[in-house]
């Protein structure tokens, strides 16, 4: 599934420029994704285009598509033009989706594609979605969430169970971000308690709550240190592919503005980039501390970074489609990415890497 998706978001690539209305939309790229998800899209009885679901004395409103099974819609989709903001069309799908016996809803551009349920009112929208993904931000469990919603696989029951429990994971990651952004004095205490021998006051709180951010922090660097071991001695033991004897593939200017950082939610780092990121240390070894190379990763790509400083970007590696690239950058921080195939053909770029490197030491 996630090659035919990582397809998809190539293709979108070479077509986005060319998509400026609804109908295109619809077109060139959502009915693609419908079709990758098993339903014929020419067959009436699966997929129903402009389906009817007229709202009180509302006749004739129409959501985009129904995705039916045994003659009923089990799945409506409203799709707006690629770009559009989609937080103002909710409380449209919220009307349609009241109407039908349908319990999932999508709403899209093309590109972000945002599941809801009736998982706290049946029969009622939810005001957020259970699950939200992009395919600027394709993620490889992005896949396996939505083998559930292909022809073959599709169980509702199976569904909405999955569909609660991501809701509720989604939120206690949320407040689990907060807490450690800004540690509540309930968050503090529960650490705080079983060590503190005294009365928990204002003043022993207020003392306390840096103390467990910091203690946090030291958890989550040593387990992210475990990791990168484990994947370095896995990358030791592996054979190293030989590099292609062809010439290598100049540089590809990038046109789109850099990704905000802030896409930390629902990261999962890969042990192919855990590699690139020992290869990238590797190279720069004898040009700085091993040390001041610091990883960070977001959704849409796998940062490299000088003393975790955000203006300080060594390089990037997108490794979320099938086509990877090495990111690197100018002085004016403008960021280029070469097409690599394998982890280990960052070395065949390791001067590019460490000009990067030069621009922000």
């Amino acid at each position: 599934m996630f090659d035919k998706l990582a397809a998809l978001a190539d293709r979108l690539d070479g077509v986005r420029d060319q998509v400026s209305t609804e109908e295109a939309t619809k077109t060139a790229l959502i009915l693609p994704f419908i079709r990758e998800l098993g339903y014929d899209v020419f067959d009436p009885s699966e997929v129903i285009p402009e389906f009817t679901a007229d709202v009180g004395i509302k006749r004739g409103e129409k959501v985009d598509y129904a995705i039916c099974h045994n003659g009923k819609p089990i799945i409506l989709i409203e799709a707006k033009t690629l770009g559009a903001k989609l937080d103002s069309y909710s409380s449209q799908l919220y009307r349609y989706f009241s109407t039908t016996n349908a319990r999932i809803a999508i709403l899209t551009d093309g590109v972000e594609y945002r599941f809801f349920s009736d998982l706290k009112d049946q029969n009622k929208l939810d005001a957020e979605p259970f699950f939200v993904f992009s395919f600027d931000q394709l993620r490889k469990d992005d896949a396996v969430r939505l083998e559930q919603f292909t022809k073959l696989q599709f169980d509702l029951d199976a569904v909405l169970a999955q569909a609660e429990s991501l809701q509720y994971r989604t939120a206690i990651r949320s407040h689990f971000a907060r807490e450690m952004r800004e540690p509540s004095d309930a968050f503090v205490r529960h650490f705080a308690d079983p060590i503190h021998s005294g009365r928990l006051t204002q003043g022993v709180v207020d003392k306390f709550r840096l103390l467990v951010k910091s203690a946090i922090s030291d958890y989550v660097d040593d387990a992210v240190e475990r990791r990168l071991q484990a994947a370095l001695q896995a990358s030791k033991a592996a054979p190293i592919p030989q590099p292609s004897s062809g010439p290598t593939a100049g540089p590809e200017p990038v046109t789109e503005n850099s990704k905000s950082d802030d896409q930390s939610e629902g990261v999962e780092t890969t042990l192919e980039e855990l590699h690139g990121y020992c290869v990238i240390k590797a190279i720069l070894r004898d040009q700085v501390d091993p040390n001041r190379i610091i990883a960070r990763d977001v959704r849409s790509y796998f940062g490299v970074l000088l003393d975790d400083n955000n203006r300080k970007p060594v390089c990037r590696l997108w490794f979320n489609r099938a086509q990877k690239y090495l990111g690197v950058f100018n002085e004016q921080k403008e960021e280029t990415r070469i097409p690599i195939q394998a982890v280990d053909d960052l070395f065949q770029h390791t001067e590019a890497i460490k000009q990067s490197l030069q621009h922000v030491l």
